[in-house]
């Protein structure tokens, strides 16, 4: 059965699909009666679905939240579940290219999701095709589930669920090799001001990404320049100061990352706000920001810091705006596995709210967690070491949420190879071309390892 070649040869197409759905801004925009997350997320699912009816697979569109592209026969079914929808992105945020149109350099392709998640599907899609025509026998059914909303809030998958029930095994590629046993808990929050001088503020692309821009109007004369000078200098993070009649503008420049690592960023909301405290300027909210966050990521000034042996807490400050005079901001926190989010939040409780500020949970999601010697871990383990011959990296768990937390007897598996970053929720998102058919590749294997259990 000679896999390899058989995904080779549609290179052309996968390339071609590809570039079909990254030309699709599908960021969550304002809903309609007919598109719940915006037309963007609406219309990259309808070009996905078409693809996959064209070639002759059965097609299920459940409502514009998610649809599916089915082959095979019987009760059970083996799910491979990726989104469409993405992070936004700016041209003017670092990009050498446009990133809705798919550019190849030297066997790299660039553009927004062409690793998370567009491209993790397309190699599903190839998958699904080179199974078919190696005339797999298939008792049990193979379902490409794709969703419109992973990226805010997998409301697509929980629709999916009420309509169609859980898979019998299932993995999401949206995760990393060799595979991914546990995710971290996941905790939203929201703090504002009580008292704030400052005149406005703006900042951030999403909550759960580190805030690269963030820039606030301050009252002349309230600071020290020299002080923030230092400050910024010192620390080596960009900065400018724009001096209009009654107030400056200053605007910092910092470093974006997943909210699960905060700490590969640097966050220009955290320093804007200590850069403001060292040069003097007195400000009730200035305060209640570097003392209960400052430029941490562990969660140390919030009450939460914590660990366990599969990893530590973090927290992220990805979004902040200033309305009627209110400044407020949002705050991602993972936590570790082993712990329930009612342990967590309870080493908040006396960190929450003070004369300058509060910060308001929104939200919780437990931890997910499968024993590395479950069969489900270890059949597409050993699918992507058959591929790879990669028998060194071992499975893992990870602070992003992916959907394997919305379904059952699913885990993360790909599509980001070991020791490898692909700018993911950053400027200049990439992957190999000869990465996707690796994945491709993979997934033909695994798919045939599940459809064994």
């Amino acid at each position: 059965m000679d896999i390899k070649s058989n995904v080779y040869a549609y290179q052309e197409e996968l390339l071609e699909r590809l570039g079909k759905l990254v030309e699709v801004n599908s960021v969550e925009s304002e809903p309609t009666k007919d598109a719940p997350f915006g037309q963007g997320p609406k219309e990259a699912l309808h070009r996905a679905l078409k693809m996959m009816e064209e070639d002759h697979f059965k097609t299920v569109n459940l409502d514009n939240y998610v649809g599916y592209a089915e082959m095979g026969e019987g009760e059970e079914v083996i799910g491979v579940i990726g989104h469409l929808d993405i992070v936004p992105a700016d041209q003017n945020d670092g990009w050498d290219t446009n990133p809705f149109e798919m550019v190849e350099k030297d066997g790299v392709l660039y553009g927004r999701g062409v690793s998370d998640d567009k491209g993790a599907v397309v190699a599903t899609m190839i998958a699904m095709k080179v199974l078919r025509d190696l005339n797999v026998p298939l008792k049990k059914r193979i379902r490409l589930i794709m969703g419109t909303n992973e990226e805010t809030g997998s409301k697509c998958l929980a629709h999916y669920v009420e309509k169609e029930g859980h898979v019998t095994y299932g993995f999401t590629p949206d995760g990393d090799f060799p595979g991914v046993y546990g995710e971290k808990g996941m905790i939203r929050g929201r703090y504002y001001s009580k008292e704030t001088k400052l005149l406005d503020i703006k900042g951030g692309m999403a909550a759960n990404v580190v805030c690269a821009k963030c820039s606030v109007k301050v009252e002349k004369n309230s600071y020290s320049n020299k002080k923030l000078s230092d400050y910024f200098n010192n620390n080596s993070i960009s900065y400018e100061v724009k001096a209009y009649e009654g107030y400056d503008e200053i605007e910092v420049v910092g470093i974006p990352a997943h909210a699960s690592t905060p700490e590969l960023g640097v966050n220009a909301i955290s320093h804007l706000f200590m850069g403001l405290k060292e040069a003097g300027l007195q400000d009730s909210f200035v305060d209640f920001y570097c003392d209960h966050f400052g430029i941490t990521t562990d969660g140390a000034l919030l009450g939460c810091k914590c660990d366990d042996e599969y990893g530590a807490l973090t927290l992220n400050n990805g979004v902040i705006k200033m309305e009627d005079g209110v400044i407020e901001g949002t705050i991602d926190i993972r936590f570790p596995v082993t712990m329930s989010a009612k342990q967590v939040t309870s080493l908040m409780e006396d960190y929450l709210e003070d004369e300058n500020g509060k910060v308001e949970i929104m939200g919780t999601v437990e931890p997910l967690f499968y024993s590395p010697d479950s069969p489900l871990v270890t059949s597409l383990v050993e699918a992507y070491r058959e591929v790879t011959k990669d028998t060194e990296s071992e499975p893992m768990t990870i602070g992003g949420g992916t959907y394997a937390k919305g379904i059952q007897n699913t885990i993360a598996f790909g599509c980001a190879f070991p020791n490898r970053d692909y700018h993911i929720h950053n400027a200049n998102e990439y992957v190999e071309i000869k990465e996707l058919l690796l994945q491709a590749e993979i997934y033909v294997v695994a798919l045939l390892k599940l459809l064994e259990l």
